[in-house]
């Protein structure tokens, strides 16, 4: 009887982390999407859920729209270069805005997926992005900036390693985004075969 009884337990405990391995990503991405939705709501004090979200993507849209004209371009550099001068808040406004626009827009950074060894002697490799191909303005000749991004974190380090030692990966840059922020873990099909 104990063998069954743990023969069962086992099946069941196995059951539950499955199942926990089901739910708890679904979970924790609809409450942070609630949350992010319930607070835009109250930002802008509407009754109906989701509401908030909709004038968001309007404003950005907007902005967006005046923001190409050939109008407001020349304000909007005023205001950046105002922006920029003031102490402790230029560095973050500008850091933001280049973090910003190397994910998203003309001026992508993280679109050139590469692999390098970073101990030659134990055969230790990292994956990064190569963000700076030209390092003439630090007087560093036939080496790369490559961005490592950390697994499960908003941080990264930054190398400069020589051209010879990089390695450009055959994928794209958002499998292998998604594979060094989950640590390896998620891999997308086409990356596996």
């Amino acid at each position: 009887m104990s063998s069954n009884f743990k023969r069962i337990s086992a099946k069941l405990f196995s059951f539950f982390v499955k199942g926990l391995l089901l739910l708890a990503p679904v979970y924790i991405t609809g409450y942070i999407i609630f949350n992010l939705l319930d607070s835009l709501d109250s930002q802008f004090y509407f009754q109906f859920r989701g509401t908030g979200l909709i004038v968001l993507i309007g404003i950005i849209m907007i902005v967006g729209f005046l923001g190409s004209t050939f109008i407001s371009v020349p304000v909007v550099q005023i205001f950046e270069d105002a922006i920029v001068k003031l102490p402790l808040i230029g560095i973050i406004y500008s850091s933001l805005k280049d973090l910003v626009g190397a994910f998203v827009g003309d001026k992508k950074k993280f679109n050139q997926p590469v692999r390098f060894v970073l101990n030659k002697e134990n055969g230790i490799q990292k994956i990064g992005f190569i963000t700076q191909q030209d390092l003439q303005f630090i007087e560093i000749n036939d080496s790369v900036m490559v961005y490592c991004p950390h697994s499960y974190a908003f941080s990264g380090e930054l190398f400069i390693v020589p051209t010879a030692s990089v390695t450009l990966l055959n994928l794209p840059a958002s499998d292998v985004m998604k594979m060094i922020v989950s640590g390896g873990v998620s891999l997308s099909q086409d990356s596996k075969n």
